[in-house]
């Protein structure tokens, strides 16, 4: 999704900190500042208006209030989810067995069901989901929506184009 409003004209707001690798061999799109919301670092937010940031589920209730937020909030499929961590922890030696899939699974769900109560409850902030599956199975379909929830022109030609499917790794298993 970085990437695609990156290609519609929109600046991302990044630090290049964390450099491209094997689970993610485009780059990431990912700001330190973004992690210190949580003790107060939010000044930072007032020079990224007009641009795009990353922001994990749970910082977006660090948010300060004094601004107003266009959120394009990613769902994906659970199963994709647990074995990309899990490929993430094997590339990085880490070990895989601390919490049970079903475990982690479940607290997902219920860390997504709040994080929507609260996102549904914010006065300053318009959300649009979008499906991970789905936009890599048809990007073509999500620039105009995504120009129309963001309320100013894009390059969606320019957008259309940016997403790999061969970067889609992990897909769920269909019978």
């Amino acid at each position: 999704m970085m990437k695609m409003l990156e290609a519609g004209g929109l600046l991302p707001v990044t630090d290049n900190i964390r450099t491209a690798d094997k689970d993610n061999p485009k780059g990431y799109y990912e700001y330190e500042r973004v992690k210190k919301m949580p003790d107060g670092d939010t000044e930072w937010l007032g020079k990224a208006t007009g641009k795009t940031v990353k922001v994990i589920s749970a910082l977006l209730e660090h948010l300060p209030s004094a601004y107003t937020y266009k959120v394009i909030f990613m769902l994906r499929d659970m199963q994709e989810i647990l074995a990309s961590q899990h490929q993430m922890l094997v590339r990085s030696n880490k070990p895989t067995d601390k919490v049970s899939d079903d475990d982690l699974a479940e607290m997902y769900r219920k860390h997504l069901a709040k994080v929507r109560t609260w996102l549904a409850e914010q006065e300053n902030i318009s959300i649009m989901y979008v499906d991970y599956n789905d936009i890599m199975s048809n990007p073509g379909s999500y620039p105009e929506r995504i120009q129309r929830f963001l309320g100013f022109p894009l390059d969606i030609e320019k957008m259309k184009t940016v997403v790999d499917p061969n970067l889609y790794r992990q897909r769920r298993q269909t019978n």
